[in-house]
């Protein structure tokens, strides 16, 4: 018999500073039995940094032909692809054919040598690449629960989460950014 899922409902009270975006949501997460609380934590983060009208989780580990987060426009064609953690350069090249935005997401231990085997791979590639700090993302899982209320605050691309367990707060390097965002924010 096939493991299920684990549900947690998160309420989540997002101010983005720096995309002078604040939204409230209440979100209802499947995390896949083979999915840590780090990562799904991640998965939470990311999509509270793109977080925008249409965007939405995907079935993620349950499908592996779909990201971890997407938007669709109107006519359901794909306009923002999103990875959690450290895909395959061949996974996301496909990805960047198919949407006009392609992030990535990488947050465990390994993620400093796999960008630094595979990141000269991604520069011709319109493709933004962030890195949550491993220690900031296992502090984040260690507020968990199966229901949770956070506030959320993105500034600086630095992210502080308040539970009612406790506090942290995560940051976001920036690995790669396409030519068009880096002359925007140097604009």
């Amino acid at each position: 018999m096939a493991l299920k899922p684990t549900i947690y409902k998160i309420k989540i009270s997002l101010s983005d500073i720096d995309q002078n975006h604040y939204d409230n949501f209440d979100l209802t997460i499947a995390q896949h039995p083979s999915e840590s609380s780090e990562r799904m934590m991640a998965r939470v983060l990311a999509f509270c940094m793109n977080a925008r009208k249409n965007v939405v989780f995907t079935k993620g580990l349950s499908a592996v032909e779909e990201p971890d987060i997407w938007a669709k426009t109107l006519d359901d064609q794909l306009s923002l692809w999103i990875d959690i953690g450290e895909p395959a350069f061949d996974r996301i090249k496909k990805a960047s054919r198919l949407a006009p935005g392609v992030k990535v997401y990488s947050f465990n231990l390994k993620s400093d040598s796999w960008w630094a085997k595979e990141g000269s791979k991604f520069t011709d590639l319109a493709v933004s690449v962030f890195q949550f700090d491993w220690k900031n993302i296992q502090a984040l899982a260690a507020l968990v629960k199966r229901t949770m209320d956070l506030s959320i605050t993105i500034s600086d691309n630095i992210v502080y989460v308040s539970a009612k367990n406790g506090e942290c707060e995560v940051s976001c390097r920036t690995l790669q950014a396409p030519a068009a965002l880096k002359s925007r924010k140097n604009s």
